[in-house]
């Protein structure tokens, strides 16, 4: 682990890590090695996957309908590989994400059913030199994420009929990790899990045309995030901006 401005709270005290991103496929190519380093010190990983991810795909062929099918199946396959079997789907449609109060809702509920101490999510912030990274959808479900996380999830006011018609308590996140390379304060060394990360990915077929190209790519970006944090060569990173939620 590296140095923080605002320090993270130690693995041993974290029981619950819930992930929400936009698209099937986004939290194995943020943080697929410090995913499966989680699950294997016992943690218990989640994920909220806000689209159905039906835009992918190159295949003029396959229905939508299909592709949503298969897109869900591939993270359902991916996160086997690293270990987490509990994955809420929200369906929205891709491409056409936004950062709506319904989008927020659907957030808060997830987190109250989870009750995680970290949550992991995407930029809010385009990043202008790593523009692929700022999909519009990637963007919205970061922006709701925090704000399901503040001020809504911990405030029994907020969305009453989570506690009064579904008895979903309010529950307060701890802190908060932003997969980031742009500006982090934090990172794990996964040179121990780099492999188990492109194993996941390579579930991802309807995605992903040249899986050894995708290997070798996961490999440099692991080994640039890696030197950026003065690890030596021969070593692999996924980088953090830590925010403290409660």
């Amino acid at each position: 682990m590296g140095q923080s401005c605002m320090p993270p709270m130690e693995d041993k005290d974290v029981e619950r890590i819930l992930f929400v991103t936009a698209h099937p496929d986004d939290l194995d190519f943020g943080a697929g090695g410090t995913i499966a380093q989680w699950t294997d010190a016992g943690i218990h990983v989640s994920y909220c996957i806000c689209t159905n991810g039906d835009q992918g795909g190159s295949d003029l062929s396959v229905s939508r309908d299909e592709m949503r099918k298969t897109r869900q199946r591939e993270q359902t396959n991916a996160g086997k590989v690293l270990g987490v079997s509990d994955i809420h789907f929200l369906n929205y449609h891709d491409g056409l994400l936004e950062p709506t109060i319904g989008l927020r809702k659907d957030i808060v509920r997830v987190i109250r059913k989870v009750r995680p101490q970290r949550l992991v999510v995407q930029s809010p912030e385009r990043n202008y030199d790593r523009i692929f990274a700022s999909h519009p959808d990637h963007l919205a479900a970061a922006e709701a994420a925090m704000q399901a996380v503040y001020p809504d999830c911990g405030n029994p006011f907020a969305f009453p009929d989570l506690l009064n018609d579904e008895g979903l308590e309010p529950w307060n996140v701890s802190e908060a990790w932003v997969m980031t390379n742009e500006f982090n304060d934090h990172f794990v060394d996964t040179t121990s899990t780099i492999e188990r990360k492109i194993l996941a990915l390579r579930e991802h077929v309807s995605q992903i045309a040249d899986m050894d190209a995708m290997g070798e790519r996961i490999r440099e970006w692991g080994a640039t995030n890696a030197a950026a944090v003065g690890l030596p060569e021969g070593r692999f990173a996924e980088t953090y901006k830590v925010v403290a939620t409660k």
